[in-house]
């Protein structure tokens, strides 16, 4: 059987509540779902179910002041993963959110599909990140707002191997281990192993810091060689 979860959903308009709902209940079968459309009440239900599986918050609902409703919660509940879900598509945005601790970002205007994918690949503990407004962003950002995503080196990407170029490739897509493995082919314990090589490379401390490093990088360039 499928695990069931327990999420709380947090959104000021019933009928996307509706419809998250729906996407929870038919593809993660015997899930627990609660509703609330404040940020007041999103703090009172999560002090009285620290056994939440995962917070799916509105950027926009009553509370919220933005991205100031995401820190509140963060710093009530630090353990539960929080995920914002919105209509908002401006990649310092999404940036923006994860720094502040949301694991995830899913847009309103994502198909069902995406939607379900992205909840499952952040229930198996990985980030989610829109990669259509990550690899867009430097269309809509000049120059200085890329500058400060801490652009990778050619340096340190042709310190890299060429697996390791297309695992990281693959991370910055939103590609969990287990879907990177089965894409390339190889052991999920390996891709582990690049995972860890990449980050050390990079002299970065975590995955999301190495996808928003490399999300402007053609990496048909470097794997040319």
């Amino acid at each position: 059987m499928e695990p069931a979860y327990k999420i709380l959903i947090a959104d000021d308009h019933p009928l996307f509540r509706e419809a998250i709902s729906s996407v929870i209940a038919s593809g993660f079968v015997g899930s627990e779902i609660i509703e609330t459309d404040d940020l007041d009440s999103a703090l009172e239900i999560t002090r009285a179910n620290d056994d939440l599986d995962l917070i799916l918050l509105d950027l926009n609902m009553p509370g919220m002041h933005g991205l100031n409703g995401l820190i509140t919660l963060r710093n009530e509940a630090p353990t539960i993963p929080v995920v914002i879900v919105s209509a908002e598509e401006d990649k310092q945005v999404v940036l923006q959110a994860i720094t502040y601790g949301a694991v995830g970002f899913i847009t309103k205007s994502s198909p069902r599909a995406r939607m379900t994918e992205a909840i499952q690949q952040i229930l198996n503990g990985n980030v989610y990140l829109p990669s259509d407004i990550i690899r867009t962003g430097k269309e809509s950002s000049n120059r200085r707002s890329r500058n400060d995503d801490n652009p990778i080196s050619p340096e340190l990407l042709n310190s890299l191997t060429r697996r390791q170029l297309l695992v990281l490739e693959r991370m910055s897509k939103g590609e969990s281990n287990k879907q990177i493995a089965y894409n390339l082919n190889i052991a999920e314990t390996t891709v582990k192993a690049h995972v860890s090589a990449i980050l050390r490379k990079l002299g970065v401390h975590n995955r999301v810091q190495a996808i928003l490093s490399a999300s402007d990088v053609d990496f048909s360039q470097y794997l040319k060689r």
